[in-house]
């Protein structure tokens, strides 16, 4: 047994309290409470000396693509390029200094085009200057767009005749001619052409990312997988999470975030795996998850009006009402869970529908649905959620690009109801944090600087971007855990730390409640317990 104590203990408990001192045995929590009455009560347990640092939950991550976080540290990362011409530059290093032999595929992530000088998206043409010996695709950093270079389009028999598929779009300029830009389903016409991962070249891409993940505090992921490479293999993901349990290799508690967009796939792993159930406590196939729309970014997140700056288009619907509802539908019968992206009210509403006509066929009033991002709400939408107890998996750290971007977007009669965090809190609707990694940052403190500050990381704008909707730190950590246990039907296992729970914690430098919250970033996790078992320790 050891005893933590010298330190103040964030349980994160129904009523928020605070304690000096906690008992752990094995891998769950004996004891919180008061330090001199548990040092009479375990006088023989081993004593962990805190320093005055916080204790408190691990975090729970609400939605990530974690497989796709792990492939993208194999890319190119175009996330700190601030220009075309460096991202050109940098997909020359890359294919110079790794010697790139011609015909091999070259991928980057994480482009932004509003912190670009230019201010536009890449096309084919600045991909070509790259090189045009090598098939080239780079990914924005919101995953619902790509750009190809022109022999990667020309090995996917991409040409400016090629129909759109269903749900997706091949851009074309004013003169009807490839701008390389492909958004939703079209990014598939490519992704099909990348040569997939074995089950062991899997299992050792997510073996790097849980160990960062491990040392940003994490001790849960919720996560989306099964569409990171082109052969959609659910079975191959699910064997590399449940392989490495075996191993005593993973050193994180896994939900997977099931994306089976088609109704021949879905009812198939219903067979397989819902029904079979092979859930342990490391690794559970969790709920359906749905994409129903786009990004804001890209203009195909699906809006019930004309965006602002492209009144031509209102974005992307994936999938038609009738689709939409046969989905979540058939999971809802399966007793599987339902959780959908949707950024547009279009989108929600389309979602809230879906979830009405399952209740109507299997009523239940403790389903759990959720929204995740849910960014351009409306007054009727954020009704719904609590009128259907639905969950919203909050975002806050989008805003550090998307604040830049909003109201140009939506314009602003729409703006005041979107990025409602605070008012849906204020409504005591069901809860979590999210960062969709690897679209936005993995690190929980980055969410809570932006959550709480509302604004982007270089502190603008001064005193918040509609700050009447700044997030405590107190909302923000509840999102981060027991919120996050209750989205997975886990809230009496883990997410707080009392008597009987799971023992996964983790100990930070200071105390975020009492910290300058324009300093939260520069919290550091020094130490991450999961299931009483150190996994991260800072050196």
């Amino acid at each position: 047994m050891k005893l933590y104590q010298n330190g103040v203990i964030l349980t994160m408990n129904a009523a928020g309290e605070r304690a000096g001192s906690m008992a752990v045995e094995g891998e769950r929590i004996v004891r919180v409470g008061d330090e001199e009455e548990l040092a009479k009560e375990f006088p023989h347990a081993k004593k962990v000396d805190l320093r005055g640092r916080t204790v408190m939950p691990g975090f729970i991550e609400g939605h990530v693509h974690l497989l796709n976080y792990a492939y993208s540290l194999t890319k190119i990362d175009c996330a700190p390029l601030k220009s075309i011409e460096e991202m050109i530059e940098a997909g020359r290093k890359y294919i110079r200094e790794r010697q790139v032999p011609a015909g091999k595929w070259v991928q980057g992530r994480g482009w932004n085009q509003i912190f670009f000088a230019e201010k536009r998206n890449p096309t084919t043409a600045d991909l070509d200057a790259i090189s045009t010996e090598h098939p080239i695709v780079f990914t924005r950093v919101c995953e619902h767009m790509v750009v190809a270079n022109s022999m990667a389009l020309s090995m996917a028999g991409i040409t400016k005749e090629t129909e759109n598929p269903e749900g997706g779009e091949i851009e074309h300029d004013e003169n009807g001619n490839l701008t390389g830009l492909l958004k939703e389903t079209a990014r598939y016409l490519i992704y099909r052409m990348i040569p997939d991962k074995s089950v062991e070249e899997i299992k050792e891409m997510l073996v790097n990312a849980i160990s960062i993940a491990s040392s940003l505090g994490l001790t849960t992921m919720h996560t989306d997988d099964f569409e990171t490479f082109s052969d959609k293999d659910w079975r191959k993901v699910m064997r590399a999470y449940r392989e490495l349990e075996q191993e005593d290799r993973l050193n994180m508690r896994i939900r997977e975030q099931c994306l089976l967009p088609q109704i021949d796939r879905l009812k198939e792993f219903i067979k397989e795996e819902i029904l079979e159930r092979h859930d342990t406590s490391m690794v559970q196939a969790g709920p359906l998850k749905l994409l129903t729309d786009g990004s804001l970014g890209g203009r195909s997140a699906f809006l019930r009006a004309p965006y602002s700056d492209a009144p031509d288009t209102c974005g992307i619907a994936v999938f038609t009402k009738d689709e939409l509802n046969e989905l979540v539908t058939t999971a809802h019968e399966a007793k599987m869970g339902v959780v959908c992206h949707a950024i547009g009210d279009g989108a929600m509403e389309m979602c809230m529908d879906a979830f009405l006509k399952a209740q109507e066929k299997r009523p239940d009033p403790d389903a759990r649905f959720g929204i995740i991002h849910l960014q351009i709400t409306q007054p009727d939408i954020l009704k719904r959620f609590k009128e259907q107890n639905v969950i919203a998996y909050m975002e806050p750290v989008c805003l550090n690009s998307d604040l830049h971007i909003a109201e140009s977007r939506v314009g602003a009669e729409r703006l005041p109801s979107t990025y409602n965090y605070r008012t849906l809190c204020d409504m005591n609707v069901m809860y979590t944090m999210s960062s969709d990694c690897p679209v936005d940052s993995l690190n929980p403190f980055d969410s809570l600087f932006v959550g709480v500050n509302r604004c982007d990381y270089s502190g603008y704008p001064e005193g918040g971007w509609m700050p009447e909707q700044k997030l405590t730190v107190e909302q923000m950590l509840r999102g981060f855990t027991i919120n996050g246990a209750y989205a997975s039907f886990e809230e009496n296992l883990k997410g707080s730390l009392e008597e009987g729970k799971l023992a996964d914690f983790v100990i930070l430098s200071q105390d975020p409640t009492r910290c300058d919250p324009m300093k939260l970033r520069d919290i550091a996790v020094e130490e991450t317990v999961l299931g009483g078992r150190t996994v991260y320790r800072k050196k």
